[in-house]
C-alpha cells in the first residue's frame, strides 16, 4: 500500500512535466512561425515608409502631365500639376493658405473630439447592456453607412447657416463609427479577462478604465482611425453647402468658390490640400498610435 502512494505522486509530476514539455513545444514552433516587430533606426523606418508613397505621387504627377500633354481634356478643365502648383504658390503669398486650413482643421479636431466624447460612451453601454444593444445597435450600423451629406439638408433647417450645423453633421457622421468600433473591441475581449477583473474588484467604473478600455484597444483605435476619417468627410460635406460670409473659410468652402468661379485650378488646389490634411493627420497621429498598442501586445508581427 506504501509503495503504490509513493508512485501516485510520481506520476502526477510526469504528468506535469509532460504537459509543461507540450507548452513548451507549442510556444517554440509560434516562436518559429512568427516574431515580434523590434524598433529599427529613424532613417531605414523613414526611407521605408517614405519611399514607396513617393514613387506612387510620381507616377501620378506624370500620367496627369501625359493627359494633360495629349489633351484628354481642354486645358481649362484639366490643368497641368505645374498650373495646379502655381495656384497653390498664390494662395501662399496672399497669405490665406493656412487660414483656409487651420479653420477646417481646427473644426475636425474639435468635432471629432467630441465625437470620441459621445462615442465612447455610447460604445460601452451598448457593448455592456444587452437591452441597449438589441435596441440600437442596429441603429449605429445604419448611421455608419449613411453618406453623411444626408444630413447636411436637415442640419440647416434645425440650425440654419451656421457653425451648428457642420458640427452636427461631423457628429453624426463620426460617432456611429467610433461607437461600434469600440463595440467590436469589447466583443474581442476574452471572458477571463472581465472575471480577473471582477475577481479583483474591479467593477463599474474602474473596471471600464483598468480593463475594458485597455483590453479592448486595438478595436478601439481602429474605430478611431475611421471615425476620423468620417469625420473629415463630413466637415467638408457640410462645409461645401454651408457657405456663410461669417463662418470663415474653409478647405470645404474653397473648393465650391473654386467651381463658382469655374477654376479648375483652384478646384484641384482645394482637393489637394484636404488630401494632404487628412493622409497628414492620420500618419502622423493614428499610425504611430496604433504601432505602439500592437507592438506592445506582440500583436505586430512578422511571418
Amino acid at each position: 500500500m506504501a509503495s503504490t502512494e509513493t508512485k501516485a505522486p510520481s506520476t502526477a509530476a510526469e504528468a506535469g512535466d509532460s504537459s509543461g514539455d507540450i507548452a513548451g513545444l507549442e510556444a517554440g514552433l509560434d516562436a518559429l512561425e512568427s516574431r515580434v516587430v523590434d524598433r529599427q533606426p529613424w532613417l531605414r523606418t523613414a526611407t521605408s515608409k517614405a519611399l514607396p508613397p513617393l514613387i506612387a505621387i510620381a507616377i501620378v504627377l506624370a500620367l496627369w502631365q501625359l493627359a494633360y500633354h495629349f489633351e484628354l481634356k481642354p486645358h481649362y478643365l484639366l490643368p497641368s500639376p505645374v498650373e495646379v502648383g502655381h495656384s497653390l504658390q498664390q494662395k501662399w503669398l496672399e497669405g490665406t493658405l493656412l487660414s483656409f486650413v487651420w479653420t477646417s482643421v481646427s473644426r475636425g479636431a474639435l468635432g471629432f473630439l467630441a465625437s470620441v466624447a459621445i462615442g465612447t460612451v455610447l460604445g460601452l453601454i451598448v457593448a455592456r447592456v444587452k437591452a441597449v444593444r438589441a435596441a440600437i445597435g442596429p441603429i449605429l450600423s445604419g448611421l455608419q453607412s449613411l453618406p453623411s451629406v444626408a444630413w447636411v439638408p436637415a442640419a440647416i433647417i434645425w440650425f440654419g447657416l451656421s457653425d451648428a450645423t457642420i458640427y452636427t453633421v461631423v457628429l453624426l457622421g463620426a460617432v456611429p463609427s467610433i461607437a461600434n468600433g469600440l463595440v467590436a473591441g469589447v466583443d474581442q475581449i476574452s471572458p477571463l479577462y472581465l472575471r480577473a477583473g471582477r475577481t479583483i474588484g474591479a467593477t463599474g467604473f474602474a473596471g471600464v478604465r483598468h480593463v475594458l478600455l485597455p483590453a479592448s484597444l486595438p478595436g478601439y483605435i481602429a474605430g478611431l482611425k475611421q471615425g476620423w476619417a468620417f469625420s473629415w468627410r463630413s466637415l467638408m460635406a457640410a462645409e461645401l453647402i454651408v457657405n456663410a460670409p461669417d463662418l470663415g473659410t474653409g478647405l470645404g468652402q474653397l473648393l465650391e468658390q473654386g467651381r463658382e468661379l469655374q477654376d479648375m485650378s483652384w478646384v484641384l488646389s482645394a482637393i489637394l490640400l484636404i488630401l494632404i490634411v487628412g493622409i497628414g493627420i492620420e500618419l502622423l497621429i493614428f499610425a504611430p498610435v496604433e504601432r505602439r498598442v500592437l507592438r506592445s501586445r506582440g500583436l505586430l508581427v512578422k511571418s
